[in-house]
């Protein structure tokens, strides 16, 4: 009965948090047709120099009920896990992987697994003080990506194994085949390899299109198709999808 009774909260806690998201989000897209404007440059909530870890670690964990409460409402066979005594299910699903593969498909480890990696190495960026640093070989910049790839990294390990993860909603590892090191090695090294990707595409080819194109919609649009991992990091972080620091969307 407790197990049932757990599992249960598990289940609603992620979904209510992802209504709340889609009930608050209408207001804010309000921004897309408001007049162009200047945005400044924004004011770090920390000592110059310093990561805001605890507002990183927040932020990445709206991230992640988001991730798990889309799993419950999309994937039938998480839903049907979601029954049976909670932790000794949960312990029977964590293990040690005995092969590359998880039975996933391509696309979901080596473009799906990247992404969300990227998107939770983002907002580590956003809460440090390199989130702005232009794209270079300098190791101040790769340092600091490579520091959000390692952030993605564990936040990929909480995701796969953690006590509000894949294996304790849904059961994912339970069949031995369902688990591989696909997943803890492509996330991270997908992750840092996206953030400089995202940021190369927003630097050279984005703001070159936003110059050129007055349509705020299409901007917006180009905004989160070339860089959805930015887009997940925005939503977690109560910004608009489509949202720059360095500029708004009515940006010339």
């Amino acid at each position: 009965m407790l197990g049932v009774l757990t599992r249960s909260i598990a289940a609603l806690v992620p979904v209510s948090l992802l209504f709340l998201l889609v009930a608050v989000f209408p207001l804010t897209a309000q921004t897309v047709f408001e007049p162009p404007q200047v945005v400044p440059a924004s004011v770090p909530s920390v000592q110059p120099g310093k990561t805001d870890v605890l507002g990183a670690i927040g932020d990445s964990f709206k991230l992640l009920v988001t991730e798990h409460a889309i799993r419950i409402a999309f994937q039938a066979k998480t839903r049907e896990e979601l029954d049976g005594p909670f932790w000794s299910d949960y312990r029977r699903s964590i293990r040690w992987p005995a092969q590359w593969e998880d039975s996933d498909s391509w696309a979901v480890n080596y473009i799906g697994h990247p992404i969300h990696g990227a998107a939770a190495g983002i907002i580590w960026l956003d809460h440090g003080p390199n989130s702005d640093e232009p794209i270079s070989l300098h190791g101040s910049y790769l340092g600091s990506r490579a520091r959000a790839a390692a952030f993605s990294a564990v936040y990929s390990l909480q995701f796969e194994i953690g006590p509000l993860s894949e294996a304790s909603i849904g059961n994912v590892g339970m069949r031995p085949e369902t688990t591989g090191w696909v997943d803890h090695v492509v996330t991270p090294v997908g992750a840092f390899g996206l953030m400089i990707a995202g940021e190369a595409i927003d630097q050279y080819f984005l703001t070159w299109f936003e110059r050129r194109v007055d349509n705020r919609v299409a901007r917006a649009a180009m905004r989160m198709i070339f860089n959805p991992s930015r887009t997940l990091a925005n939503l977690a972080q109560n910004h608009e999808p489509w949202r720059r620091p360095d500029r708004s969307i009515g940006w010339k």
